[in-house]
């Protein structure tokens, strides 16, 4: 598993180890038809109205799928959330894998060199998903979604300390890895905010050029 991305694969574990409800198994094409109309209409609502005043009645009208099989692909709103999550976290898993697979290739060795690689990445795909991105950085999701992401953000550290080559023992080790990430899901927030991509584009060297001056060891 690659540094700078936070843990894809989690998503359907809530804290405490349960798994999400309500996703049945199997993978039909007309039930994928049905979860892609379900999962876009939710992203609409929640972005227009947020988490909490979202309403399975308005996902399901928006999407032509029954609140009954709604309930009965996702348990209901908690669970088109995660996925949401999960959809995000996996896209951006695996471009910034790509992206490191391919330095890797070239015989790119350099830890720094591969981090920032990957952060530019990572960073790529929050502009190109940024409506997701915009959601997931507003602080009105379901209950537990908060503790869940703190268990990935040390995930993302982890991660990122074994791609920097950094001894996690040591505390200055671990507290400049948690810098470097901090610096990445902000910028990436930012990014969601941004007037286009031009903006976007100088968001990300302006980032990456602080990523690099941040990593090289005095």
């Amino acid at each position: 598993m690659s540094g700078v991305m936070r843990s894809a694969g989690a998503a359907r574990r809530l804290p405490g180890g349960q798994g999400d409800p309500g996703v049945p198994e199997g993978d039909t094409g007309q039930n994928r038809t049905v979860r892609r109309a379900l999962l876009d209409a939710a992203l609409e609502v929640f972005t227009e109205r947020g988490y909490t005043d979202a309403g399975l009645t308005e996902i399901a009208a928006r999407s032509g799928i029954p609140v009954g099989s709604l309930f009965q692909h996702y348990g209901g709103k908690r669970g088109l959330y995660l996925a949401l999550w999960e959809e995000f976290r996996e896209e951006q898993e695996r471009r910034t894998s790509a992206t490191l697979a391919a330095e890797r290739s070239r015989g790119v060795d350099d830890p720094i060199a591969l981090f920032v690689a990957g952060a530019r990445a990572y960073l790529d795909g929050a502009w190109d998903n940024r409506r997701l991105g915009s959601l997931f950085a507003q602080d009105d999701g379901p209950a537990g979604f908060d503790a869940l992401r703190r268990q990935w953000d040390r995930a993302w550290v982890r991660r990122n300390a074994r791609l920097l080559e950094v001894d996690e023992r040591r505390r200055a080790g671990r507290v400049r890895v948690s810098v470097l990430t901090t610096v990445i899901g902000g910028a990436a927030r930012e990014l969601g905010d941004c007037g286009d991509e031009t903006e976007a584009r100088e968001i990300v060297d302006e980032v990456c050029g602080i990523l690099i001056r941040l990593s090289v060891r005095r």
